[in-house]
């Protein structure tokens, strides 16, 4: 197996065609296809199969694909660690987010990257925590922000923050918000929370149980926060969330955001990486750089309703 016919592979992958991969690194496509054919003759199944719509990934191509992009970007960084001529660090991160956590950290992670770390190069993605994990443990990512909900033994993780979470409803016009909830009142509402084993819904789980309640009332699943957002605003249910998340409709009194009381309803953040993967130059900046920042949007209010965790 070469390095090449993984790029080949990633390429064809990524455009779904053999022409526009074959122009994409430059080789032709007659060229491209034997490659292939060597690749999949060697693993001893197809990787591809051609439709209506194209070329798509067989089973085995799917399974095989989060793998040599895992592959191809540890060369890259391999690479980019011994061209490095200077103590800066340097090079690509790739860097998850979890739709829920993405308002608070994204937007200032990315400037602080910039302002900091001139010489690295931040891709953020943003994703469900089940999906983040996964590509973690491929390799696809390099550093991942995950809810420590006793979860985490399999990856190297340094936990940066505690989240209060809150009853979120659609805001009653001509009454006064409720300021707070038991939790035992807050499970026993309906509720519109993502679908296990995604976000907050295994932590809430976990909190009932310890608490001796019965489990949430989920009366839908939804795991898109820009979808939970539309169907609150549209007087649709309710969910437990941190109130970052939907900060803006809180503040402009369009929900309600109720603290959750005896006990407190909390979800704590870590930083992650993987304990098999040699971590970069550049990856351990940005992960320092994180945990400064987190530290700071915390003491200076930005990031509301949370507390810095000691490590």
């Amino acid at each position: 197996m070469e390095l090449r016919q993984l790029r080949y592979f990633v390429a064809i992958a990524e455009s779904g065609s053999f022409s526009r991969a074959a122009e994409k690194v430059f080789v032709a496509q007659s060229a491209l296809s034997h490659q292939i054919a060597q690749l999949e003759s060697e693993l001893g199944t197809p990787l591809f199969h051609r439709s209506r719509r194209g070329i798509d990934l067989t089973e085995a191509g799917q399974r095989f694909a989060p793998h040599a992009v895992s592959i191809l970007r540890q060369t890259e960084e391999a690479v980019a660690s011994a061209r490095q001529t200077t103590n800066e660090p340097s090079g690509k991160v790739v860097f998850g987010i979890p739709h829920s956590a993405s308002n608070a950290l994204a937007l200032p992670l990315l400037r602080a990257v910039r302002q900091r770390l001139p010489r690295v190069q931040l891709e953020l993605t943003e994703e469900l925590t089940g999906n983040l994990s996964q590509q973690l443990t491929t390799g696809q990512l390099n550093l991942a922000v995950l809810f420590d909900d006793g979860g985490l033994p399999e990856f190297e993780h340094t936990p940066m923050l505690s989240e209060r979470m809150y009853l979120i409803e659609p805001a009653l016009p001509g009454k006064e918000a409720p300021r707070r909830f038991t939790l035992k009142q807050a499970l026993g509402r309906p509720l519109v929370l993502p679908a296990s084993p995604h976000g907050v819904r295994p932590i809430i789980e976990a909190a009932a149980l310890q608490a001796g309640l019965a489990a949430p009332r989920v009366e839908a699943d939804i795991s898109s926060i820009s979808i939970l957002r539309t169907s609150l605003l549209a007087g649709m249910g309710r969910t437990l969330l941190p109130v970052m998340p939907l900060r803006q409709e809180v503040e402009a009194g369009l929900l309600w955001a109720s603290e959750i009381v005896d006990p407190p309803l909390e979800r704590m953040l870590a930083i992650c990486w993987s304990r098999h993967i040699p971590v970069s130059s550049a990856s351990q900046a940005v992960k320092q750089l994180t945990q400064e920042l987190v530290a700071q949007l915390c003491a200076e209010g930005q990031w509301l309703g949370s507390r810095v965790v000691k490590a």
